[in-house]
């Protein structure tokens, strides 16, 4: 997936978890986060970020903040909107004879639902921004949605789906996500209870720039 109408600007401060002031083109603007998790370890006064202008009508705020170069010079994708575009584009050449996003199955909606040789999977997924030492982690911030989906997907496998939740890792350098035991436990347990449970844990590691993030493969935790 590639962005348009894309510019450069320096972060400046995030007022709350929707909006944050950047300088671009030597002006202060008001800017829409495509990310509502904390990125504080990314979203740094002076770091360079970059902008798309969606040209919605209506909207308060004329550009979106879609990625930030971490102080390591590594470039981080932080659209929470990015994993599923980028994840339907790669189920798209896998050769399923059908996919489905936002499926309905119980009383959640999964990203996937894709069938194959009349094997039927679910898949939910979920975007990493969070990096220490190499390791991704996951979530920067609590989730209930996050373990209700897992529950559903242990469900799911119990039922004969091949289920899996699949981590889409939005920085390079990195192809492993652990849960984010510091930030929410219960949802690190609850993805250990996945893995007993028989669903697969999928790392899918990117190319990042700053106006474009595409799936280079897929990995297979154990």
């Amino acid at each position: 997936m590639r962005y348009d109408n894309f510019i450069k600007g320096k972060f400046i401060s995030r007022p709350n978890r929707f909006i944050a002031v950047v300088e671009t083109d030597g002006k202060e603007e008001t800017v829409h986060v495509k990310n509502t998790g904390r990125c504080k370890e990314l979203l740094i006064p002076g770091c360079e970020v970059w902008l798309t202008a969606p040209g919605s009508p209506g909207r308060k705020t004329k550009y979106d903040l879609i990625s930030v170069r971490k102080a390591t010079g590594t470039v981080f994708n932080i659209d929470s909107q990015a994993p599923n575009k980028v994840m339907g584009e790669w189920l798209a050449e896998q050769g399923f004879d059908k996919v489905i996003p936002e499926y309905t199955y119980g009383d959640s909606r999964i990203d996937f639902y894709m069938e194959r040789s009349g094997e039927n999977y679910l898949m939910e997924v979920k975007g990493c921004t969070l990096e220490f030492d190499g390791i991704g982690y996951f979530p920067d911030a609590p989730t209930e949605r996050g373990i209700k989906h897992i529950r559903e997907l242990i469900k799911a496998n119990s039922e004969g789906y091949n289920a899996a939740i699949a981590f889409v890792i939005q920085m390079e350098g990195v192809s492993e996500v652990r849960g984010n035991t510091a930030t929410h436990p219960e949802f690190a347990s609850a993805l250990e209870d996945a893995k007993k449970a028989g669903v697969k844990v999928l790392f899918f590691p990117c190319r990042v720039e700053p106006d474009s993030l595409v799936i280079t493969g897929m990995i297979e935790g154990k």
